[in-house]
C-alpha cells in the first residue's frame, strides 16, 4: 500500500491498531479534513466538532491566517535551536508578554513540557528566593487534577489508569481537596516548606468541576499571605475557552506563574509558554532549562497569529455568550430528563453528567450516538461527557448542535 494510498475508516484503524502504541481509545471515526467548527472523516460525512482537539483548536480548524504563517515561515527558516538567536523569538516573546500582562515567557512545546517548567521554576524560586533549604521545597497540588502524563506529574495525580506500574514516584507534592480553601490554608499552615499552589482555574479532565464563586480570588490571597507562588494551569482553560482570555480573569487574578499550551498555535503546531515576572523568572539561568524546539522560528510565528485571532475576532466574548446560550438550552431539556443530572461549565468549557455509574458504557454510546448523527465528542471518568467546540462557532450553529445533542439524548431515555 503506498503511503499516499486512500485509507478506509477501517484500514486506517487497523494500521493504528497495528503499528501505533494502545495508549489511546478513539472514538471510532477517521477523520481527513478540518475547516472552522468543522470536520470530515474519509468518507465524506461532515461533523461538528465538539472536543476541538481537548480545547487546542479554539480558533477553527486550520485557520488561514495561522496557517499562512506558520506555511510562510516553515519557507523562511524552521529551526536555529537556541543555540543561536533568530527573528522571530523575541518578537514572540514581546507580544505574548504584553498580551498576557507578564515580563518573561519561557518557550517550550506541549502543555506537560509547560508544566514541568513551571514545577522546576516554583522550586528553584523558593530554595534561591524564599530561602527554603535545599531539597526541602513542597508544592501543593489538588485531588482529581490532569497536568499531564510526565513522571512527575503522575506523581501527585491520583488517577489509577495513569499512575499504576509507573513508579517510584517523585516526592514534593501535597495533595489536597480541589475547590476547598480550608484545606488549602490548613496545608500551608502545616508545611512551612511550600513554594507554590498549582491550580486548574477549572478541571477541565475531572469533568469541568467549576470551583465555588471566589475561590481563586481567596486562594491567591493565601498564597501572598504565605509568600507561596499561585500558578495557574491554563492549558485548557486558557486563550478565551472560558469566555474570558483566561479562567483566572473571571476573578481578577493575575498568577505567580501561568502556564499555557494547547490554544496558543490555533492547533496547527506544538507551541507552550510559561510566564512570570522577573522577580520569578530571573531564578532561571543558561543550562538550567530548555527545549531544542522550544521557540523555535515556526511555533513562534504561529503563537503571534494564533493569539492575534483571539483578539481580533472575539472570541472569549464570542464564548461567553454562546456558553450562557447553550447552558441554558441544555436545562431546558434535564428538567424533565431522566438520563442527564446537571450541565456545568464556563463560556464554551461544558460538560453533561450521565445518570449512570462511572463503569458503564452508557456515556461511550451517547458519543457513538452522537457521531452517527454527525456531532463528534468523548467521554471523561465515564460517565460525563465533555463538550468543547471551536470559539468561532456562530449562533445557529450552536442552536443546530444542541438539536443534535437533544434528539440523541432522547434516544437513551427510559
Amino acid at each position: 500500500m503506498a503511503v499516499l494510498d486512500q485509507l478506509t475508516s477501517q484500514q486506517a484503524i487497523d494500521l493504528e491498531n497495528k503499528y501505533g502504541a494502545h495508549n489511546y481509545h478513539p472514538l471510532p471515526v477517521v477523520l481527513s479534513r478540518g475547516e472552522g467548527v468543522h470536520v470530515w472523516d474519509v468518507d465524506g460525512k461532515q461533523y461538528y466538532d465538539f472536543l476541538s482537539a481537548y480545547s487546542a483548536v479554539n480558533q477553527g480548524h486550520c485557520h488561514p491566517k495561522i496557517v499562512n504563517a506558520m506555511v510562510h515561515q516553515a519557507q523562511t527558516l524552521t529551526l536555529t535551536s537556541r543555540a543561536f538567536y533568530n527573528d522571530v523569538l523575541g518578537k514572540y516573546e514581546k507580544f505574548a508578554c504584553e498580551f498576557f500582562g507578564f515580563d518573561k515567557l519561557l518557550p517550550m512545546n506541549t502543555g506537560a513540557e509547560a508544566v514541568e517548567t513551571a514545577l522546576k521554576l516554583c522550586r528553584k524560586w523558593a530554595y534561591e528566593v524564599k530561602g527554603i533549604h535545599k531539597n526541602e521545597a513542597e508544592i501543593i497540588v489538588c485531588e482529581n487534577n490532569f497536568h499531564g502524563r510526565t513522571t512527575t506529574i503522575i506523581s501527585f495525580s491520583n488517577d489509577p489508569v495513569a499512575r499504576k506500574n509507573f513508579g517510584p514516584y517523585t516526592h514534593g507534592f501535597i495533595k489536597i481537596a480541589y475547590n476547598n480553601l480550608e484545606a488549602l490554608e490548613e496545608a500551608l499552615k502545616k508545611h512551612p516548606n511550600v513554594g507554590g499552589f498549582l491550580v486548574e482555574p477549572i478541571q477541565g479532565e475531572a469533568g469541568v468541576y467549576v470551583p465555588d464563586e471566589n475561590y481563586l480570588t481567596r486562594a491567591k490571597a493565601l498564597c501572598e499571605q504565605y509568600n507561596v507562588l499561585f500558578i495557574a494551569d491554563e492549558v485548557q482553560t486558557g486563550i478565551a475557552r472560558t469566555g474570558q482570555l483566561l479562567a483566572v480573569d473571571h476573578e481578577n487574578v493575575k498568577p505567580d506563574v501561568l502556564i499555557l499550551g494547547k490554544a496558543i498555535s490555533g492547533g496547527v503546531y506544538p507551541v507552550s509558554a510559561v510566564l512570570a515576572n522577573n522577580h520569578v523568572m530571573n531564578v532561571i539561568k543558561p543550562g538550567n532549562h530548555g527545549s531544542t524546539f522550544g521557540g523555535n522560528p515556526v511555533a513562534a510565528a504561529v503563537a503571534i497569529a494564533a493569539l492575534e485571532v483571539v483578539r481580533d475576532e472575539n472570541l472569549a466574548e464570542n464564548a461567553f455568550v454562546l456558553g450562557n446560550l447553550f447552558r441554558s438550552e441544555l436545562n431546558k431539556y434535564i428538567e424533565t430528563s431522566h438520563i442527564v443530572n446537571l450541565v456545568r461549565g464556563k463560556g464554551l468549557l461544558n460538560a453533561i453528567l450521565i445518570n449512570d455509574d462511572e463503569e458503564s458504557d452508557t456515556a461511550w454510546n451517547i458519543c457513538l450516538a452522537l457521531r452517527d448523527n454527525g456531532l463528534l465528542a468523548k467521554p471523561t471518568h465515564g460517565n460525563i461527557i465533555r463538550f468543547a467546540p471551536p470559539l468561532v462557532m456562530t449562533e445557529i450553529q450552536l442552536l443546530d448542535c444542541v438539536s443534535i445533542i437533544v434528539k440523541t439524548l432522547k434516544q437513551f431515555e427510559k
